[in-house]
């Protein structure tokens, strides 16, 4: 009986420590690709990247059968998951995994819907409803209303007409319209997308939705509305909570849809959502404005010792990015003397370092002429003799004997 009871703790710690380890490498996820009209290949390993870059979820991607296939042997077990994405228009699932997938959302789990996601199942009454709106497929009036934004106000068409359309791929300028959901909570009133199709004329049954942002659908661009056409929505379905984006069209490597920060972020922020109903990541210093569409090449944010690192050899009329980072960090750092003293330490390296740029130096003087201490004087008195930054240098001195 002691042996036998011996086991059975020796066996919870061992299913302890495991789950532990399981918790401790994120919500497990689920990817469902396999057939497109869309770069599938392409786009799955971006999304599997983004996501798994927040530290937050652990992905795994699945393949279905090929259009034509036997789908009756997809049949995933979904409630192993926090968390599935849908990066799928192809072949209806079976009746089996139909059932078993509005189970799983029913019963709380989360799901992001991307890009062309919204294009499937036409024929499949609750994927609709998940989706809120959806696209092509031959959807029309039957299938729901055209909702978007008009002059500013939510407008519910119930007029006749096809789903889905998009013109010439472009970049477009995004606008968050509930500034309090936890997914855009932060971000810009505008910010400008990287070269995309942007998503016109989706319809459907809308329940549960809100409309997060949108984007005006300009007729020069082919495809135009004239109108707000919804690019982020959230809905929910029974316990369960989608995230639903129109935008991210992939080329190789991802392009500029999906290296965009905007969609990177979005993404992440609600992916967390429909996981946990929660957003616990802050919006990163590299969030696009309104001004300029901000691509991330490798999918993450650039690190204090990456900008550090180029600062020297910068050059402000081809991107601002690695000044950008200098300057939230040291915002960040408002208050805290160590912290500051620290990145004026990084500062007075580069302004010692004659292989920098005198350009690189002039932005670190700006930068310490309001930071700056006693500590950079003497790097900054050595600059004086340079006829090119003679006039940072003293703006600098000066601020700082203050």
């Amino acid at each position: 009986m002691k042996k036998q009871y011996l086991f059975f703790l020796i066996a919870a710690g061992i299913i302890a420590f495991f789950s532990a380890c399981t918790n401790e490498t994120g919500y497990k996820t689920l990817i469902i690709t396999g057939q497109n009209n869309h770069n599938w290949k392409a786009s799955s390993p971006v999304l599997k990247q983004i996501l798994d870059e927040t530290g937050l979820f652990s992905s795994e991607i699945i393949i279905t059968p090929e259009k034509g296939g036997d789908m009756k042997a997809f049949n995933p077990d979904f409630s192993k998951y926090k968390l599935v994405v849908i990066d799928y228009n192809g072949d209806s699932w079976s009746e089996k995994t139909n059932n078993a997938f509005v189970e799983y959302v029913k019963n709380g789990g989360g799901v992001v819907l991307y890009h062309a996601a919204d294009n499937s199942f036409p024929l499949w009454k609750e994927y609709n409803e998940m989706s809120g709106l959806g696209g092509w497929g031959n959807r029309t009036q039957k299938d729901g209303p055209y909702v978007y934004y008009k002059n500013n106000q939510l407008v519910i068409d119930t007029s006749s007409g096809i789903g889905g359309t998009h013109g010439k791929r472009r970049e477009f300028l995004v606008r968050t319209r509930v500034t309090d959901h936890p997914i855009t909570r932060g971000l810009p009133e505008a910010w400008l997308h990287g070269t995309d199709e942007l998503y016109s004329l989706l319809r459907g049954p809308a329940k549960n939705m809100q409309i997060l942002a949108t984007a005006f659908a300009d007729s020069a661009a082919g495809g135009g509305t004239m109108r707000d056409e919804p690019m982020l929505m959230a809905i929910t379905y029974g316990k369960g909570r989608i995230f639903h984006t129109t935008m991210g069209h992939a080329d190789e490597g991802g392009g500029p849809s999906m290296h965009c920060a905007g969609f990177i972020i979005t993404m992440q922020r609600g992916a967390e959502w429909a996981a946990t109903g929660e957003v616990t990541q802050k919006v990163p210093w590299d969030f696009p404005s309104a001004a300029a569409v901000v691509l991330r090449p490798d999918f993450k944010e650039i690190t204090l010792d990456e900008a550090f690192a180029n600062i020297g050899n910068y050059d402000i009329a081809k991107s601002t990015k690695y000044l950008s980072c200098l300057q939230s960090h040291l915002r960040g750092l408002a208050g805290d003397e160590a912290g500051l003293l620290n990145m004026e330490k990084m500062m007075v390296k580069v302004l010692s370092d004659n292989k920098a740029t005198a350009g690189s130096k002039k932005l670190l003087l700006r930068e310490l002429s309001w930071m700056g201490s006693d500590y950079s004087v003497p790097a900054i008195k050595n600059l004086l003799s340079n006829t090119e930054l003679k006039d940072e240098a003293e703006f600098a001195l000066a601020r700082i004997k203050k």
